[in-house]
């Protein structure tokens, strides 16, 4: 799947050097070619958590019948 700026994506897997989980939400911010995406995972506050750059097959579009929820960061 192709996706463009400010998509909402859903991280496939863990990323505990980055504090991530796989089910965060982030928000892509920049689309390198062919397969990249710089991705901004924030805190309910809207503070960044992290700014990563993962390949396309590391995140998935929300689902309709995706749940949010919140968890505390390290």
């Amino acid at each position: 799947m192709k996706f463009h700026l400010l998509d909402v994506v859903v991280l496939d897997a863990d990323v505990p050097v980055r504090g991530l989980r796989r089910g965060d939400l982030g928000a892509v911010v920049d689309v390198h070619d062919p397969d990249g995406l710089e991705v901004e995972f924030v805190t309910a506050s809207g503070r960044t958590q992290a700014l990563v750059t993962v390949k396309e097959t590391d995140v998935r579009a929300v689902a309709d019948n995706d749940l949010v929820a919140v968890r505390r960061t390290a």
